[in-house]
């Protein structure tokens, strides 16, 4: 009888798309992953699609590898040369971070490919996702032309008061504003973070929810956070297919992440 009831709760959760691991809060350095596919995510099709649609509509978003993967089955040595930006057109993994003061949070997609964060901002042209207001926040800040930071982001150029700039994200076209503001990780606030502030999109690539640079360049987490995780973090991927959805980010060296 137990046994039954148990498989008849596990049947309706996974139904439901529950998932006990969905409410687990960030603490210390780690914060918690989740495929965007999975029930914990808000980004998962609104229509359940069984684990072959998703594995077909990964592989639609993300040629370049399936090149590469269809040069394994042939058993050629054909590995496609490109950044590690155009390999990873979708990134899949998201976690959790609270912006501005009074914190905002949202989720935003891990990349380790990609230098500075940027997020997509109220009034933004082509985002569909949740939307940072900055207006809320009181210690919200744009970066001025003639601020470094603005020389270290891809083709900048100075609007009115502030530095701004555009990039390209596999097929898609980013405009942003450089802008800083607190971020916090898990229970880590980061004052003064640079990130961009996107007022414009095109195009399908981009993660819709923003995205988080782990990178090694000037703007990225790691550097910008040197004094706190000394250019350190460790993560364990969740598999969309398990019960178990969720993964861990662990910034700093403190040992290895979460399972």
């Amino acid at each position: 009888m137990k046994l039954t009831l148990s498989l008849l709760f596990l049947s309706l959760s996974l139904v439901q798309g529950l998932n006990p691991k969905c409410d687990v809060q960030d603490n210390g350095s780690t914060l918690q992953v989740i495929h965007v596919f999975s029930p914990c995510s808000p980004f998962r099709p609104s229509k359940p699609l069984s684990w072959e649609e998703s594995v077909l509509q990964m592989q639609a978003k993300d040629t370049t590898r399936l090149q590469f993967l269809d040069s394994l089955v042939a058993r050629k040595s054909i590995v496609p040369i490109a950044s590690g930006r155009q390999i990873i057109q979708s990134p899949t993994y998201i976690v959790r971070a609270k912006i501005g003061t009074p914190p905002q949070t949202l989720l935003l997609a891990m990349d380790t490919s990609n230098d500075a964060a940027w997020i997509p901002c109220t009034a933004c042209d082509g985002c569909a996702s949740t939307l940072f207001a900055p207006e809320k926040s009181t210690t919200f800040k744009n970066v001025s032309c003639a601020a470094p930071e603005c020389k270290q982001v891809p083709n900048p150029g100075c609007g009115v008061s502030s530095c701004n700039f555009n990039l390209t994200y596999g097929s898609s076209s980013i405009a942003a504003n450089l802008v800083q503001d607190t971020i916090t990780l898990a229970t880590d606030p980061v004052p003064s973070y640079t990130f961009g502030c996107v007022s414009k999109t095109t195009g399908t690539s981009a993660p819709p929810q923003g995205l988080l640079g782990l990178g090694r360049g000037p703007l990225s987490l790691l550097s910008q956070t040197q004094n706190l995780y000394q250019s350190t973090f460790s993560y364990c991927l969740p598999s969309f297919k398990s019960l178990n959805f969720s993964g861990s980010l662990r910034l700093g060296p403190v040992a290895h992440p979460e399972d």
